[in-house]
């Protein structure tokens, strides 16, 4: 591992900024990636470049969203003479994602804000006709969450709602010492592949609700999260038990009772 040498940009709390600087997990990342020439790749928070340089490197063109104008001048030197650098210095979470679809669908890549990375995870799912991939630096605790089975203590909102989404694949954990300064907590890159085939599903808004009302109130059954929108009668055309809890649906249970509430209402 290079030393890492403080002076070179000071990390902003409020961007939740921990830069990686570990050649052999970056190569292990750039290896999950795969980046060929001719793919439309996009980096969410690239900082000082670390990862950039190396997809920019590959790619011979890349498109880069970062909110800190501080980091741009480093990040602009570090990939000179690499290729093409598209710079967006502009909030993901405002980020319209279809505009750098191309030719072919965009590849996604990042090492995103722990602080902000559940709302930035939502906002991409909005964009699944576009993306071909992603993968993501994420904290460890968000990772199992999002790959979690039913019954299981991680298994939740995140889990269900990442699930319809994509097919969510952990590939290894990346430990605090990797980046500058050090998270308090180890971090996993996470592989997401949008679904060619969702579960077939009447009102999204619906389900992602439905899902929020119970999980809100998980100590509770199905019985007691949904008293305002299931009857008995209701459960019992769904055969699902009333007195289960929220973490033991699984996905298909719960399109299938967003499928049955939007049936009720026509």
């Amino acid at each position: 591992m290079k030393p890492f040498n403080p002076d070179r940009h000071q990390a902003k709390k409020r961007f939740g900024q921990n830069f990686l600087q570990d050649d052999l997990i970056i190569e292990r990342i750039i290896k999950c990636i795969q980046p060929q020439v001719g793919q439309t790749m996009v980096e969410i928070g690239p900082g000082l470049g670390a990862l950039t340089k190396h997809l920019l490197a590959k790619t011979k063109q890349i498109s880069v969203i970062e909110l800190d104008r501080d980091v741009i001048p480093k990040l602009k030197f570090n990939c000179d003479g690499l290729g093409t650098l598209n710079i967006f210095q502009q909030d993901a979470l405002k980020t319209d994602f279809s505009q750098f679809k191309e030719i072919s669908k965009i590849r996604i890549v990042g090492n995103l804000p722990y602080n902000i990375s559940t709302p930035i995870l939502f906002h991409l799912y909005e964009y699944l006709d576009v993306i071909e991939d992603m993968h993501f630096m994420l904290q460890k605790e968000v990772v199992e969450r999002m790959v979690a089975i039913p019954g299981s203590k991680t298994y939740g909102r995140l889990s269900i709602m990442t699930q319809y989404a994509c097919e969510p694949q952990m590939q290894f954990i990346v430990p605090p010492e990797a980046f500058y300064p050090p998270p308090q907590v180890d971090s996993a890159i996470v592989r997401l592949v949008p679904r060619e085939n969702p579960l077939p599903l009447s009102d999204f808004k619906l389900f992602s609700t439905l899902v929020s009302e119970v999980f809100n109130q998980r100590r509770k059954t199905i019985r007691n999260g949904w008293k305002k929108r299931l009857s008995p009668e209701d459960f019992e055309q769904l055969a699902i038990a009333p007195e289960r809890r929220p973490e033991e649906l699984s996905l298909n249970d719960f399109v299938n009772v967003a499928n049955h509430l939007t049936s009720k209402k026509s």
